[in-house]
């Protein structure tokens, strides 16, 4: 009884997310106020990539760009790894493992249905072991 990407994603509102144009500085605000790590890029309805704190890191402070002047577009990991919604949260941190990244981009058909983050998939398999523990001792507590 794995927890899905469905299970996770229920409840959740749209995935933030800005257009390629949009500066880093303004990127960078957008996750503060929404208290997030990566935004999803859009042109229109199409996904481009992602922006992660670590795009920022690593693209930018790094190299002394200016976020005012840099475009996300410009630095965005394009090249993405994404899940579908009947996706474990298991599976979601094996790929996550291997790949070395922090945000799976949920997609069906062509379809952004949400962003799964590694802290998703990890409180999601800590509270399925919670849930099957609290099975276990209560079997054990009966026989």
């Amino acid at each position: 009884m794995s927890v899905t990407v469905r299970q996770m994603l229920a409840g959740r509102g749209p995935a933030i997310s800005v257009a390629p144009s949009t500066t880093v500085f303004e990127a960078l605000q957008r996750m503060a106020e929404h208290n997030i790590g990566a935004l999803l890029v859009m042109d229109g309805d199409h996904l481009a990539g992602i922006f992660s704190e670590r795009d920022y890191a690593r693209k930018v402070a790094l190299r002394g760009l200016n976020s005012k002047d840099t475009l996300v577009g410009d630095l965005m990991t394009g090249k993405l790894v994404t899940v579908g919604q009947s996706w474990t949260a298991e599976q979601c941190m094996a790929l996550m493992t291997e790949h070395h990244i922090r945000h799976l981009p949920v997609v069906e058909g062509d379809r952004v249905l949400g962003v799964i983050s590694i802290g998703d998939a990890v409180k999601a398999v800590v509270d399925e072991q919670h849930f099957v523990i609290g099975q276990l001792t209560n079997y054990i507590s009966r026989a």
